[in-house]
This record gives C-alpha cells, structure tokens and sequence, in this order.
C-alpha cells in the first residue's frame, strides 16, 4: 500500500495532457501544448527564481534600493561614514585626555606617570640593526618597480619643476561646468554638463592606471601623465580603455554619463591632481 502511493503520485506527475486553443465561434483548433504537472512546477519554479533573481540585481546594483522603506540614501551613508571617522577620533582624543589628567594626578602623588603619547621603552639601539638585504626586500624592490611603470617621470627634476602653467591641456568635454571646484567640502574637481553620448577625451598624454566602476561614482578612468599629473574622469556611461594602455591627448577614453550612486544627472566629473594635491582644473583648462 505504502510502495503503490509514491509511484500512483508519480505516474500522476508525468501523465500528460494536452491543452487546445479553440476559436470561440468556429471551434477550429488555433494551437494545443503538450505538458505534464511536473513541467508545470518545474516551469513555475524557473518563473518564480527569476522574478527574484531580477529582483535582487535591481535592489543591489540600481538606485531602486532607495525606495526601500528605512534604507538610507548615498547622503546618508556618506554621513553615517563622516560621523564614524569622527567618533572614531573623538574616542582617542578622549582616551589621550584621561591619560593626561590621571598622569597629573600620579605627578601630583609623586609617583612616575606612564609616558602614553612618548614610551620609548621599546627603542632598539641602532648598532644592534643589521642592514644586510633579505629575501623580503627583494621581494618588495621587485613590487616597487613593477608599480613604477606607471609613473612616467621618476627622478626627473627638469620636469617636476616644469610650470604647470606653461602646459597645454585638452579639454575633457565640452559642457558648461555646474559644480565648481571645492576641497572643503568634498568636492576635488569640477561637474560638466554636455550633451548626451558626449566623447570624454584624455587631457594630457600618458598611461591608463585605473579603468573600473564603484558604486558612489560609477565608471571611473585614472590617468597618469608626466609631470607628477593626474587625471580623473567619473560617473561615465562606458570606458574605451583599460589599465596599462597608453593615451594621447585628445584620444576618445569614455562616454559622458550617468553612473554612480553620487550624481543627479549625466555629467563629467573631473579632477586635477599634482604631486597628490588636487588643483582647480579652471585655472589650467578652458572649459
């Protein structure tokens, strides 16, 4: 009775049937399909994962996760990033201020206070430092050099001295500039509005060291160039580089665009970086 149940649902499973469309007013037979309840689950659970599987992508990779009831937006989280730098700091700022005023009271008792900001208990004396090259800093001389390929003016004085005003650089994108260039709040470089599928061109001459996207500002390229200068193109709609390539001002690197949690419209965001300082690209670049 038992071993007769499981087979009997079974056979009910993978008995077929046969489903007819029929014109209403003629009975003529338009099409018919063949199929079995265990087809019919197994097409309703293909339905059902990708209904969630698409439902997933667009809450994790599109800005519809915003419309989630209680989920923050990008201004908030930048806050919630900000208020956790800064209580991290504060937290230390405090631990130093306790241990200043309870070494004033261990002074104040005549006892030795603890040297919290200064212990220099652990200094080892620089005769005892042999200076003989590992295997590790092989290693890390090997790396060294494999990252300075990208650097294209090592130890080159002439040209680190060069005036940068003297340079001539390509104008990225033709638009108007709606978001000006402001290192006190955040803001290293400068927003160009164009028009739609606008060509984003390299500045200057020189070698593509990052050609990617991130969430806050989309499709990002990185350029270095000589003169210890670089490039920062954001929030495109799609690159034309990858990383290792080199570029001639003027090249076509990316299409001006719209991706990227950190922007209201399609636009370029450009910044000016020398020798790891950002500079206003209006001073050096007519727009």
């Amino acid at each position: 009775m038992s071993e007769r149940t499981p087979r009997k649902l079974f056979q009910k499973l993978i008995h077929k049937y046969r489903v007819v469309l029929l014109n209403e007013e003629t009975f003529e037979e338009v099409g018919n399909m063949r199929l079995t309840r265990l087809n019919l689950i197994a097409l309703v659970g293909i339905v059902l994962f990708l209904l969630v599987a698409i439902t997933y992508i667009l809450i994790a990779f599109t800005n519809i996760r915003e419309l989630i009831p209680g989920y923050p937006d990008a201004a908030m989280r930048q806050h919630i990033r900000t208020n956790a730098m800064k209580l991290d700091s504060l937290e230390y700022e405090q631990a130093v201020r306790d241990q200043y005023f309870d070494n004033l009271n261990t002074i104040i008792s005549g006892d030795i206070p603890k040297m919290y900001m200064n212990d220099t208990s652990g200094i080892v004396d620089s005769h005892d430092i042999n200076f003989r090259r590992s295997n590790n800093d092989s290693l890390l001389r090997q790396q060294v050099e494999a990252e300075e390929q990208f650097r294209l003016s090592v130890l080159d004085g002439t040209q680190v001295n060069r005036k940068l005003t003297d340079m001539h650089f390509f104008t990225p994108v033709d638009g108007i500039i709606t978001g000006a260039f402001s290192p006190a709040d955040g803001h290293f470089g400068v927003d160009l509005v164009a028009g739609p599928n606008e060509v984003v061109k390299a500045a200057l001459d020189g070698t593509v060291t990052m050609s990617t996207w991130t969430l806050e500002t989309g499709y990002v390229i990185q350029i270095q160039h000589d003169y210890e200068l670089l490039t920062v193109y954001k929030h495109n709609a799609s690159l034309f580089k990858t990383v290792g390539e080199k570029v001639a001002a003027g090249d076509a690197i990316a299409i001006v665009g719209n991706s990227g949690e950190l922007t209201t419209g399609p636009h370029l965001h450009f910044e000016l970086w020398h020798d790891r300082v950002p500079l206003d690209p209006v001073d050096y670049i007519v727009f």
